[in-house]
């Protein structure tokens, strides 16, 4: 039982903790990357080991504190901020960042939370392993913020999400208990699966201080190709032609609308294009072999298949690594631009595959309907995940526009919602899409969420308010 008759939180952890464990409440902990949400908070508390975690936690169960964990700070949810309440602890894992061990034999490496998804990346490969989770913040982003929030990013379609990359957790509950969950083990079937569990659950069930992950064999060749298509339509028919042809080596398949290159243009004309007339839509293809194919013969067999089958006008197939990269940094900066440009209502959605081009076709006409403004479609098609991202007319800002921002976005939704598909994809609830969780969420799983709440976190001290109402 912690005592709590002399002090505040702030004061008792003064007193339980090493000084370089706090930290300057400076804006870095304090704001999110599209300027959106402005945060409060009584501290910023960065632990060293799990056992100041569990201090943390059971002083501010014992003083009825709020807790808001702190990755990488790169969420475009949220739900790393908090704008009102009592203002909370901020925990920020970036002390606790070493990779504790790698197991080759076994594919398994083991990460504190606050490690940067490219040093994990970079351990794996360093044991001729592969972690596959790869995502345009992959340099600052921490690998408790990913499996927090479920990441998704580029290589979904062959490796899957952040939950399927992790086989345990170790984490603190919110009364300082630890659950010591680090297995390596891929069949364990004692009970519950609280790893699943605390994976998506955005720092609202537990604080995740580490994580055992699988790896994976390194791709001996790869190979990458843009190839303008018709449209989405096309570019669905191509991805299951490139699966026939392949199988499981298509990595990667991105759609790219003409719009993310001429907000390339417009923000960053040092990205060199592809494509002298930037086409109307193009897919990123990305294939890795682990036997000893030929992956640029693969590429072009798909190419000419596709051409033949007209769903395939133009193309550029990597002719080496250098080639490889830029055709990426071309898909890796389009939010980058995005950002430049200014979005009014961005939109993170996923749909049934065969959904896809009807809903691009129905959301194109249902912002028209609203404005003249500029749409960029772009994303990991091959997963479903679209980001359908509305901005204003060029020569305006989208600040101008701020009084549509919800209808533009309730518009969207209802239409994802209507198709199948989820308004969340891979960037969470966090706060900004608590409403819409509300309002399109299934009512017994809602019911559900809030009981696993109420059992686990019963004063409500975990990332109140984010992804459940507080």
């Amino acid at each position: 039982m912690t005592d709590i008759s002399d002090g505040d939180a702030v004061t008792l952890l003064r007193r339980r903790l090493p000084p370089v464990a706090f930290r300057d409440l400076s804006p870095a902990y304090l704001e999110e990357p599209r300027g959106r949400y402005s945060g409060i908070a009584q501290a910023v508390l960065a632990p060293g080991t799990v056992e100041e975690a569990a201090e943390i936690i059971r002083v501010a169960a014992a003083t009825r504190t709020p807790v808001v964990p702190f990755g990488g700070g790169t969420g475009l949810v949220g739900g790393q901020i908090v704008t009102g309440g009592p203002p909370p602890l901020v925990v920020s894992m970036e002390r606790m960042a070493r990779i504790r061990s790698v197991h080759p034999d076994e594919a398994v490496l083991i990460a504190e939370a606050g490690a940067i998804l490219a040093d994990v990346q970079a351990a794996a490969e360093a044991a001729g392993l592969l972690f596959p989770l790869s995502l345009a913040s992959e340099g600052s982003c921490r690998i408790g913020g990913n499996l927090a929030t479920n990441a998704g990013g580029v290589n979904v379609l062959r490796y899957g999400n952040a939950r399927d990359l992790c086989l345990g957790l170790e984490a603190v509950l919110p009364d300082g208990s630890v659950m010591h969950g680090l297995r390596r083990l891929r069949k364990d079937n004692t009970g519950y699966d609280l790893r699943g569990l605390l994976i998506g659950s955005e720092g609202t069930l537990g604080l995740i201080t580490a994580a055992s992950l699988r790896l994976f064999p390194r791709p001996r060749a790869e190979a990458t190709a843009m190839l303008v298509v018709e449209g989405p339509e096309a570019a669905l028919k191509l991805l299951a032609l490139a699966r026939q042809e392949v199988g499981e080596a298509v990595s990667a398949f991105e759609l790219i609308h003409r719009q993310g290159y001429d907000f390339l243009m417009e923000t960053m004309p040092d990205v060199r294009l592809p494509f002298a007339a930037p086409p109307d839509w193009s897919v990123l293809i990305d294939l890795g072999f682990h036997g000893h194919a030929v992956p640029e013969e693969a590429l072009t067999a798909i190419f000419e298949t596709g051409l033949a089958e007209g769903l395939v006008s133009d193309g550029v197939i990597a002719a080496s690594e250098a080639q490889r990269a830029g055709l990426w940094a071309v898909r890796e900066n389009i939010p980058l631009a995005n950002r430049r440009i200014g979005s009014i209502s961005s939109h993170d959605v996923s749909l049934p595959l065969s959904a896809l081009p009807e809903f691009i076709v129905q959301g194109q006409q249902a912002v028209a309907a609203m404005g003249n403004f500029r749409i960029n479609c772009f994303g990991h098609v091959g997963d479903g995940n679209l980001h359908f991202n509305v901005f204003p007319p060029k020569g305006d800002v989208a600040a101008q526009y701020r009084d549509r921002r919800d209808a533009i976005k309730q518009a969207v939704h209802d239409l994802v919602h209507e198709m199948g598909g989820s308004v969340s994809a891979e960037h969470g609830i966090g706060r900004l899409k608590v409403g819409d969780l509300e309002r399109y969420g299934d009512p017994a799983r809602l019911a559900a969420m809030r009981a696993v709440k109420a059992a686990l976190d019963p004063l409500n001290i975990m990332n109140p308010g984010a992804v459940l109402r507080a």
